[in-house]
């Protein structure tokens, strides 16, 4: 079998990876991305609707307190506008009575891209060569070689699809992700591999939706579209509308477990009821509804993300170590984050930290 040579390999093409891509693009150096998936973004996802693109991954950043996200947009010629949160609230109680309550007005303010965070993405992979980019391409072992590292990828057990060795490699999966799927030779340490594993994966257990509308109905009853609910099948819900034009929408998250959402269209069925209870009959009738589930997508989630994560974590390196193997393979993904762990912004700086250090 043939194997490729190249000076960087960077494994997954979520944000993280494709701005550490995107980065090393610069350099005068060579470097490959393999992304299990048929397509790149990880959990950014923008499924599109009469030109307008859903997020169903992560939706906000706040370029007030996140500088690294607000400088990127800027510099791709992307556009941001704010989230739209003027008027009351809605609360459903576990009886399923629905109560107005004041708004639930953010801050800092949070924003929203034109085209989605898939837009985010598209602009950095425009500066990317298509070759460089390999779908479809699970890591399955990683092995230390000498001074080098050799990368496999297809499944255990089995001859490789394809083969690579790097003089360094970046390792930009979740953690947990990564100590669940990659076999490492030498084996990891102990301590490195529980840490790992014990990080848990931002939004790998959360399902979230998008139901969109001709007209913003909620808006005109004073609304501002955002909404907790104690009863469920959606635990919260927000304004998911394009920036002051056609498609409106209603976004959010889910609030049952993952191991109670094994019947998809029964939970559409059921979601469209509640918004009809929170908001009125015409939000029984959108236009298209889009429903993702993270905890059932296999490079995102594990078997240790099911359980719903109750706060936000705070991320950072794992173990305290950004690389391992003296320097060879470097970790970036949000979750191993110093500052921002979790969120988009995470992402662009633990992709920042393993190219400075390569």
């Amino acid at each position: 079998m043939h194997t490729e040579t190249i000076d960087t390999l960077i494994v997954g093409a979520g944000l993280s990876g494709i701005y550490a891509a995107f980065l090393i693009s610069r350099q005068n150096r060579s470097f490959v991305v393999l992304e299990a998936r048929d397509r790149i973004g990880g959990r950014i996802l923008c499924p599109e609707h009469r030109g307008f693109f859903s997020d169903l991954g992560p939706s906000w950043y706040w370029p007030d307190i996140q500088p690294k996200m607000a400088h990127l947009v800027e510099a791709l010629g992307l556009t941001g506008f704010r989230q739209f949160d003027k008027g009351f609230g809605r609360v459903q109680l576990p009886g399923g009575e629905v109560r107005t309550v004041g708004g639930f007005a953010m801050e800092p303010p949070s924003w929203r891209l034109s085209g989605g965070m898939g837009s985010l993405v598209a602009g950095l992979g425009g500066y990317i060569p298509e070759n460089a980019i390999r779908r479809k391409h699970p890591v399955c072992r990683i092995e230390k070689a000498g001074g080098a590292v050799q990368v496999d990828v297809g499944e255990l057990e089995r001859t490789p699809n394809a083969r690579f060795l790097a003089k360094k490699v970046i390792l930009a999966l979740p953690p947990r992700l990564a100590a669940s799927t990659i076999l490492f030779e030498p084996e990891l340490p102990h301590e490195l591999t529980q840490a790992m594993l014990k990080t848990g994966t931002w939004m790998a257990g959360q399902a979230k939706f998008c139901a969109l509308y001709d007209a913003p109905f909620w808006r005109s009853a004073s609304l501002s579209g955002e909404a907790f609910s104690q009863q469920g099948p959606i635990g919260e819900i927000h304004d998911g509308s394009n920036d002051g034009c056609k498609p409106y929408g209603l976004t959010g998250f889910l609030g049952v477990p993952a191991a109670q959402r094994s019947r998809p269209r029964h939970l559409v069925e059921a979601m469209i009821y509640q918004l009809e209870e929170i908001y009125g009959r015409p939000a029984a009738q959108p236009t298209v509804f889009f429903y993702q589930d993270w905890a059932k997508e296999r490079f995102t989630a594990t078997e240790y993300d099911q359980p719903p994560m109750t706060e936000h974590p705070l991320y950072h390196p794992p173990a305290g170590r950004t690389a391992i193997w003296n320097g060879t393979v470097h970790f970036a993904g949000t979750e191993t984050a110093e500052e921002h762990g979790g969120y988009l912004e995470g992402a662009l700086a633990a992709a920042e930290r393993a190219v400075m250090n390569l």
